[in-house]
């Protein structure tokens, strides 16, 4: 799905998310591990009575079974909304990749990818399925 500025999928959840990540950097900076920024926006989240749930385990499917193997995104926001964190100096391919997979295997349609550690701001990818 091409986004267009009239079009941005989940528009008020994603502003409200991008919100409290940007809030969490103003208050730490970069140069924390991500583990840290995880509780911080943990924290935030319920500030702004943002719904999360961090580090669900979710379940794989492979031909329509399900797998042993799990994963867990950082978080799932509204129900709907994959935010997977990153302490690292820039996003790589692979960081795009794990997040396309997360919402493809969800089914869900919107992941955003967070990099604490860009400066001079938070950065973040919106990956729409």
């Amino acid at each position: 799905m091409h986004e267009t500025h009239e079009n941005i999928l989940y528009k008020d959840e994603s502003y409200g998310i991008q919100g409290a990540i940007f809030e969490v950097y103003r208050e730490m900076g970069s140069g924390f591990l991500e583990n840290v920024y995880q509780e911080c926006l943990e924290n935030e989240f319920n500030r702004l009575h943002i719904p999360f749930c961090s580090q669900p385990e979710l379940t794989l499917h492979y031909k329509g079974a399900p797998l042993q193997q799990h994963y867990k995104p950082d978080f799932i926001c509204y129900d709907k909304i994959i935010v997977e964190l990153k302490a690292t100096k820039n996003i790589a391919p692979e960081h795009r990749a794990q997040v396309f997979n997360y919402i493809k295997a969800t089914q869900f349609r919107l992941g955003l990818l967070v990099n604490f550690c860009h400066y001079p701001k938070a950065e973040i990818e919106r990956i729409v399925l």
